[in-house]
């Protein structure tokens, strides 16, 4: 008697249309139709920006709510994922991109402080170690507000806290770090980051990102030089100077500020999720691991989270597919990658739109034609 094939799910959300565990739903719904036999288990995955702490929550994590401030200070609602003294936060949900009011940028103004509200709920709620997914930023202020969240005082020339957001940093005169989260000596800060940008200059925060965050070529000169600054005076208050540091450029600076300020470790956001969601072990004997992303394109090879799926799963002697909404990546690159092949819902729907409001049926189709084709034959019992 043939043992049932067992298949892994685990992919990433499809942005602007589903989550990662709808996606994963949906393809296990169409598997198991083809393969009833198989044994299907779902485990969504992020690679550190938008749907990390969802991907932390369906894997177990409890889910503890706070208000924080937004991008630009209106109060928002998000929460952090709890698991014994582990805490998951994602600062895209408390004050990246999409909690921007009418989605309006605001590039020299909004700030990273609700991060550093959540970081310092879940320190004062008892967690000592906080994984930190730093994707989809929307400030460019070099972290000053996370820090200011924690209890550090940022300065003017006449003592008073200056305003938020990076264009301010040009006012700061003085970085007081004696008021930071007492908790923060005993806490390992561990943050998800993808990127190896510097915090300043021609491939700096400002520069390289401003641009997404609806900076215009005038506001990225003064953040730049803002940043710089700022980079000046941490230097000065820690004793080290970190600006060149690989990542001190990701989410506009927040990079810096971890590093610099709060001693944290950066570390490749797709492995890091894996390692919170437990995915050596939900992959251990499994046949076939489904993974995906809504756009499957030459960015996907370079740390997103088919390709660290996929590692993870050849390690393990798993076969694994994709599924995505578009594909524009050569077969021999995805062969390369580790991915065998590569299922698109444009190949069953050439209608984008329906495709993007409507993806859990094609889903289950390609859940279908994976099972079929990928799995070996059912045998009689």
């Amino acid at each position: 008697m043939t043992r049932a094939p067992r298949v892994l799910v685990a992919p990433d959300k499809f942005k602007g249309s589903l989550d990662a565990a709808g996606v994963a739903a949906a393809v296990a719904r169409g598997v198991g139709r083809a393969r009833p036999d198989a044994e299907v288990r779902c485990l969504p995955v992020a690679d550190g920006g938008d749907g990390t702490l969802a991907a932390a929550l369906a894997a177990g994590f409890d889910r503890v709510e706070v208000t924080v401030a937004g991008p630009t200070g209106a109060p928002v609602r998000t929460a952090y994922g709890r698991h014994d003294d582990t805490a998951v936060v994602e600062m895209a949900d408390a004050c990246g991109l999409d909690r921007l009011p009418g989605g309006r940028p605001d590039p020299l103004g909004a700030s990273s402080r609700g991060l550093g509200e959540v970081v310092a709920a879940a320190l004062g709620a008892g967690c000592r170690r906080l994984v930190v997914g730093i994707g989809g930023s929307a400030s460019t202020d070099g972290g000053a507000g996370l820090l200011r969240a924690l209890g550090a005082r940022v300065l003017g020339a006449d003592g008073r806290p200056v305003a938020e957001g990076g264009a301010a940093l040009r006012d700061v005169e003085r970085l007081d770090l004696a008021g930071l989260h007492p908790a923060l000596l005993s806490a390992e800060l561990v943050v998800a980051c993808d990127v190896d940008n510097p915090l300043t200059g021609p491939t700096g925060a400002a520069h390289v990102y401003g641009p997404q965050k609806g900076a215009g070529s005038g506001d990225i000169v003064l953040l730049d030089g803002a940043l710089d600054h700022w980079a000046d005076l941490v230097a000065e208050a820690t004793g080290a100077d970190r600006r060149a540091t690989a990542g001190a450029g990701a989410a506009g600076g927040v990079g810096f500020a971890a590093v610099a300020v709060l001693g944290a470790t950066l570390r490749p956001g797709i492995d890091l999720v894996l390692d919170l969601v437990g995915f050596d072990d939900a992959v251990a004997g499994c046949d076939l691991v489904v993974t995906g992303e809504g756009a499957l394109d030459e960015q996907s090879l370079h740390g997103k989270a088919p390709v660290g799926v996929a590692a993870r799963a050849r390690r393990a002697g798993a076969s694994v597919v994709a599924v995505c909404g578009r594909l524009a990546v050569p077969d021999a690159d995805l062969r390369a990658a580790g991915i065998g092949t590569a299922h698109a819902l444009l190949d069953l729907e050439p209608d984008v739109d329906r495709c993007i409001a409507e993806p859990g049926p094609l889903l289950e189709r390609l859940g279908e034609q994976i099972a079929s084709g990928h799995l070996d034959p059912a045998q009689p019992g």
